[in-house]
């Protein structure tokens, strides 16, 4: 995966554990925080309730793995211009970490090869 080398690697699988915990790849970005806490109601923000709920050392990991891959790699660079272009780059940087953290998932899951395509498609 891009941006992830092995002492990233090495965090994301101790911090992870068991990936047949997770029920689905949702369940993995919200313990990994990086999802939103916000509840909505009829379209209205009605609060943020475990806003620190997940593994912190997760969320580092994948931020971290999304600075790398915005470097060394075209197609998260292209994802990352492209999010960029709409919000800025703490926005941007968050969602790169969230498609890490997705692709991560399926990795662990399926024990399939990462695939640029399926993950910045």
């Amino acid at each position: 995966m891009p941006g992830v080398g092995e002492v990233l690697a090495t965090i994301i699988m101790l911090e992870t554990g068991d990936i047949d915990r997770f029920a689905d790849v949702g369940n993995f970005a919200s313990y990994a925080r990086c999802v939103r806490s916000a509840h909505y109601s009829n379209g209205k923000k009605k609060g943020e309730g475990n806003a620190k709920n997940g593994n912190a050392y997760l969320i580092w990991a994948f931020i971290e793995a999304a600075n790398f891959a915005r470097r060394f790699s075209d197609d998260a660079k292209r994802f990352f211009e492209k999010k960029k272009a709409k919000t800025n780059s703490v926005v941007a940087t968050k969602a790169l970490a969230h498609k890490l953290a997705r692709a991560s998932y399926h990795i662990l899951k399926e024990k399939q090869p990462f695939d640029a395509k399926r993950c910045f498609a």
